[in-house]
C-alpha cells in the first residue's frame, strides 16, 4: 500500500526527532564513560538543549495537524497494522507530552546532568549529604510535572505510566505484597540451609580476563558487534544510538569475580531485543521495547533462567576453569554452580542473586512512594533505606554507597522505574515457560553453547514488534494470556531454593 503524504511527512518528523534523542543519548553514554570530569556544566547545556529541541519537535502544532489528518486517513484500516499503530502511539505521547512545557524540560535535563556528577562524587566520599539537594530538585521537578496531568488514583501512577502503559499502583501493591509475601518465604528457608563452598571465588581473577570471557558469552549469545560494543562503567546500562548502534557496558567487581560476567548477559540480553527490533521501525516511536518491564524480562531472562542454570555452566565451566586454572583447578562444576547460586542477605542490587533481588525492588517502589506522597523527606532517605533493608533482608547497611547512593536511577530523575526490574523478573518466567512448551529441546541446546532456539523464539515472539505491542499484548502473543502471573516465577524459584 502506498503510503499518503501526510505519513511520510510524520516518518520525516518523527524521524527527525528520533535523531535528536539518538544524539542526546550519545552524548549521555559519553558523559558516564569516557568524558572528563570538567565537562559537566557544558554537557549538561548539550543535553539540555537537545531534549529541549526534540520536545519542541513531537509537541508542534505541524504534528498535532498531521495526526488530526492521519487519524482521518487511517480510520477505516487494520486496527493492527503499522500506520494504524503508529498514529495511535504517536497521539498517546503527544498528549501526554504536549501538557509538559519547553521550559520544564530544559529545566529538568540541566538538574539531571549536575545530578550525575553530583552522584558519582557524593559516591566516591560515601556521603548522601552531596546528592541529597540535587535529589530535592529532582523531586520537586517531578512533583511540579505531576500537575501537568489530571489527578489520577494515585499520583505515583502517571510516573509510572511512562515506564509500562497503564501500569498503576492498584495493580501493583497486590504482586508486590505477595512476592512480599511469599517470596520472603524463600527466602527465609533457603538463607537457613548449610552454605556451600565458596572459597575458590576470592582469589586473583584479572579484570582483562574477566572481561574476554565477558565477550566471548556474548557472541555466543549472538550479540552483534558489528553494530554495538561493550565499555566500562560506574554502573552497567544498555543504551541505543539506532537500531544498527546498540551499546552496553559493564563494571567488573573486586572480590566478585563473576559479577562482570552476569552484568554482561545481564545487558546483552537488553541488547538482543534492541537489535532484534524489525529494522522497518527504525527511527520511529515502535524502534524501543514494549515496555520498561518486558525490556528487563529479556535481561532478566538471558542473566538468570540462561546465565545461572546448570545446562549453561556445562558448556561454559570447562572453558572458565581453563581460563583460572590457579583458582578452579580442583573445583567441580556442581560445587562452583552452588557457590554462584548461594542466595545471600546483600545490600547491593545489582550484586543480589535471583532470589533476594525483588525484595530491593520493593524497598525502592515503597520509598518512592512514600517521596511522591510526601510522607518522606529526602534528608531521611538514607535512614528509612537502611531500616528497609533491615525489616526485608536484615542486611545491616554500612555505609551510603552500600545504600540509598548505589542506583544511578534517581540521579538520572527516573522515579517510577523501579518496579520494571520486579515486574521483568515475573515476566520472564512467564516467557521461559511458554518457549518451553513450544520448544523442549531449550535446555539441551543451551548445554552445549546452543542459543539459537532460544534467541530466535525470543525475536519472533517479543523482540521483532519493537514497540507496536504493549506488555500485556506481548505477553498475549509469547503465551496465550495478556495477564502478569506470578505463579512460573515462583515455582521456579521454590524449586531451586526449597
Amino acid at each position: 500500500m502506498t503510503e499518503s503524504n501526510h505519513m511520510k511527512q510524520l516518518r520525516e518528523l518523527l524521524g527527525a526527532a528520533a535523531d535528536l534523542h539518538a544524539a542526546s543519548a550519545l552524548l549521555d553514554w559519553d558523559m558516564r564513560t569516557f568524558m572528563p570530569p570538567g565537562a559537566a556544566e557544558s554537557r549538561s547545556f548539550q543535553l539540555a538543549t537537545l531534549e529541549e529541541a526534540e520536545h519542541d519537535l513531537l509537541t508542534s502544532r505541524r504534528l498535532g495537524n498531521l495526526l488530526r489528518n492521519l487519524e482521518r486517513e487511517t480510520r477505516d484500516l487494520d486496527p493492527d497494522s503499522d500506520s494504524f499503530r503508529l498514529v495511535a502511539k504517536v497521539r498517546r505521547q503527544y498528549e501526554r507530552d504536549a501538557r509538559t512545557p519547553s521550559s520544564w524540560v530544559r529545566r529538568n535535563a540541566h538538574a539531571v546532568a549536575a545530578a550525575n556528577t553530583a552522584w558519582e562524587k557524593a559516591r566516591a566520599a560515601s556521603d548522601f549529604r552531596i546528592f541529597a539537594p540535587h535529589l530535592q530538585k529532582l523531586l520537586g521537578l517531578k512533583l511540579e510535572y505531576l500537575t501537568f496531568f489530571e489527578p489520577a488514583a494515585h499520583p505515583y501512577d502517571i510516573l509510572l505510566d511512562r515506564f509500562d502503559e497503564g501500569l498503576t499502583c492498584g495493580a501493583l501493591e497486590p504482586l508486590f505484597l505477595r512476592l512480599k509475601r511469599e517470596q520472603g518465604a524463600i527466602i527465609r528457608k533457603a538463607l537457613e540451609k548449610e552454605r556451600p563452598r565458596s572459597e575458590f571465588l576470592n582469589g586473583s581473577y584479572p579484570a582483562a580476563k574477566q572481561l574476554a570471557l565477558t565477550r566471548r558469552v556474548l557472541t555466543r549469545m549472538g550479540y552483534d558487534w558489528k553494530q554495538g560494543r561493550q565499555d566500562r562503567s560506574v554502573h552497567p546500562f544498555t543504551t541505543s544510538f539506532g537500531l544498527s548502534d546498540v551499546r552496553i557496558t559493564t563494571k567488573v567487581v573486586k572480590g566478585k569475580p563473576f559479577s562482570a560476567l552476569f552484568s554482561s548477559i545481564h545487558e546483552g540480553g537488553h541488547a538482543l531485543y534492541e537489535q532484534g527490533i524489525d529494522k522497518r521501525y527504525a527511527r520511529t516511536p515502535f524502534a524501543d521495547g514494549a515496555s520498561f518491564s518486558v525490556h528487563e524480562s529479556q535481561s532478566r531472562l538471558w542473566e538468570n533462567l540462561v546465565g545461572r542454570s546448570p545446562e549453561f555452566w556445562n558448556y561454559w565451566f570447562p572453558v572458565v576453569r581453563n581460563m583460572f586454572p590457579e583458582n578452579l583447578g580442583t573445583v567441580s562444576r556442581e560445587e562452583f554452580l552452588a557457590a554462584l547460586n548461594e542466595p545471600e542477605a546483600s545490600p547491593i542490587r545489582t550484586e543480589a542473586d535471583e532470589l533476594t533481588y525483588n525484595m530491593h525492588i520493593i524497598l525502592r517502589f515503597e520509598l518512592e512512594k512514600s517521596l511522591i506522597e510526601g510522607k518522606m523527606k529526602v534528608t531521611e532517605l538514607s535512614d528509612a533505606w537502611n531500616s528497609g533493608m533491615k525489616q526485608l533482608l536484615g542486611v545491616e547497611v554500612r555505609n551510603d554507597v552500600e545504600g540509598v547512593l548505589q542506583d544511578i536511577h534517581w540521579s538520572m530523575g527516573e522515579f517510577g522505574y523501579f518496579p520494571s526490574y520486579a515486574l521483568g523478573n515475573v515476566i520472564s518466567a512467564q516467557l521461559w515457560d511458554a518457549a518451553l512448551k513450544r520448544i523442549p529441546s531449550i535446555p539441551e541446546a543451551v548445554a552445549v553453547g546452543d542459543y539459537a532456539p532460544l534467541r530466535e523464539w525470543l525475536r519472533t515472539h517479543v523482540h521483532v514488534f519493537g514497540a507496536k505491542y504493549n506488555t500485556a499484548e506481548i505477553l498475549a502473543v509469547a503465551t496465550g494470556s495478556p495477564e502478569l502471573n506470578p505463579d512460573p516465577y515462583l515455582k521456579l524459584l521454590n524449586r531451586k531454593y526449597c
